[in-house]
């Protein structure tokens, strides 16, 4: 899935990009700010819009000499569209929601790189942070086997490719601490949606 373009991914072409300026604010545009802001000459504007409102999807209000245009949220398709807006506050809430679900939820669930920075494209991986729960160990079959699930689920959800980098509790304090790259792009980007926070995990003892 693209998150940066969600819309434009489903709806492609000048109507996906007209489509996705008008998601994007409720204030009204006339054609030539949409045309503008969707990259894509007034004459392609010209064409599109009407045809939306024509669906419902869009309204129109005639200010002479121009007219300006809206989504209009309550139609159905418009809620679709609002909800492809937001599918990287989606996913993450899903993310964390699925992974408390879990037979043992993890400690801590963290989301960093491309996908916490609302930079992920087709191509880009999720990647993600899993703190194991006290008491599991590295080796525990049936926690890697729930793990795996989890990350096929999410892999579903998105169509992106997920990477898992499983630490425990004391292993992630350490490393939270340190100054590795990777680690210090989790601190910076890094958004928990399960469990316990960065500041939490650095205070583990026996780190």
């Amino acid at each position: 899935m693209d998150f940066v373009r969600p819309i434009e991914a489903i709806v492609p072409g000048a109507q996906g990009r007209v489509l996705a300026v008008l998601a994007e604010t409720t204030a009204e545009l006339n054609l030539r700010t949409v045309a503008q802001l969707a990259g894509v000459s007034q004459a392609q504007a010209s064409r599109t819009l009407p045809a939306l409102v024509e669906l419902g999807v869009v309204a129109r209000r005639e200010v002479p000499p121009a007219s300006l245009f809206r989504l209009v949220p309550e139609h159905v398709a418009s809620r679709a569209l609002l909800e492809l807006a937001r599918s990287t506050d989606t996913v993450l809430e899903e993310i964390g929601r699925s992974a408390a679900s879990l037979p043992r939820p993890p400690t801590s669930v963290i989301v960093f790189g491309s996908f916490a920075r609302r930079e992920a494209g087709p191509d880009s991986d999720i990647d993600v942070v899993v703190v194991r729960p006290a008491g599991v160990s590295e080796d525990d079959e049936a926690w890697a086997e729930s793990v795996e699930a989890w990350r096929g689920d999410v892999r579903r959800l998105t169509g992106n490719r997920v990477g898992v980098l499983e630490v425990s509790a004391q292993e992630a304090a350490s490393r939270l601490s340190g100054r590795s790259q990777l680690w210090s792009e989790v601190r910076r980007d890094g958004r928990v949606v399960q469990g316990r926070g960065l500041d939490d995990l650095r205070g583990v003892r026996g780190a």
